[in-house]
């Protein structure tokens, strides 16, 4: 078995593979000041409650955009699962040519994502849309160049600063909204926060259509928690819930040779 992490600001994603079929998923909250302990007993007991034993988990790979977590995230691997896991940082295969101006800045869930998009259009133009913390819309060519591309607040980090920076606007709950003109407070939030979303990505889509591929439509490739979201505005050509733990298997299998 295959353990892969995605270590998120907001929450901590695990997927497992076996005979590369993911089949199992979990998630655990973020905190800043989690302890190893406290990471490897909650993977071993996710392991187990679901009828898998830990023990034959092979191999372990995980990106990061949580510095801070990196740390215990390695013990806790190797104290609970005896494996060092395989981080994507700068230096290992990725199969990818990056060209940010500065690669060592793109975040690795980022690079996960291109990864995983290559491995299942691997002739084709992509754009990948992540809908997570942060909403993430990148760039990858054919020929298997990273570009880079736009980072924007995720649609619960709007909600957030709306509640959180006014004084009398609440939180609402995050779905599609029944109207585009709400008729009371929540259903107006709810609304600006969807279809602000929903416009920003159609935006950014047309505009790297036109700027970086002269105007050939792209392969758009939805992930993250609120893509499903829009799954029905017709923005993506796919949604694919995995593809960060698809990419991170992908790295391994170019990292290690064993795999």
């Amino acid at each position: 078995m295959i353990l892969t992490l995605d270590i998120g600001n907001t929450q901590i994603s695990g997927g497992v593979f076996l005979n590369d079929a993911l089949i199992l998923q979990f998630r655990h909250t973020t905190t800043q000041h989690t302890s190893s302990d406290e990471l490897g007993i909650f993977m071993r007991s996710v392991f187990r409650e679901n009828g898998f034993d830990p023990t034959l988990v092979d191999d372990i790979v995980c990106c990061s955009v949580v510095p801070s977590l990196n740390y215990p995230l390695t013990s806790a691997c190797i104290k609970y699962f005896d494996k060092e896991p395989l981080l994507i940082k700068p230096g290992i295969k990725t199969g990818l040519q990056l060209k940010y101006s500065n690669p060592k800045e793109i975040g690795a869930d980022r690079i996960a994502a291109a990864i995983g998009a290559q491995a299942y259009y691997p002739n084709a133009n992509i754009i990948i849309v992540d809908m997570g913390t942060a909403t993430t819309v990148d760039i990858l060519t054919a020929k298997r160049e990273y570009l880079g591309g736009a980072i924007l607040p995720g649609v619960n980090m709007s909600m957030q600063a709306l509640a959180h920076g006014t004084a009398q606007l609440p939180n609402v709950e995050i779905g599609v909204p029944q109207r585009a003109c709400g008729t009371n407070t929540a259903e107006a939030i709810q609304s600006g926060l969807y279809y602000g979303a929903l416009g920003a990505i159609k935006e950014l889509i047309a505009a790297y259509t036109k700027e970086v591929f002269n105007g050939r439509k792209p392969m758009v490739l939805g992930t993250g928690g609120f893509s499903h979201l829009f799954n029905g505005e017709g923005i993506f050509n796919e949604v694919i819930p995995s593809l960060i733990f698809d990419g991170l298997l992908c790295t391994l299998k170019m990292n290690r040779s064993s795999i």
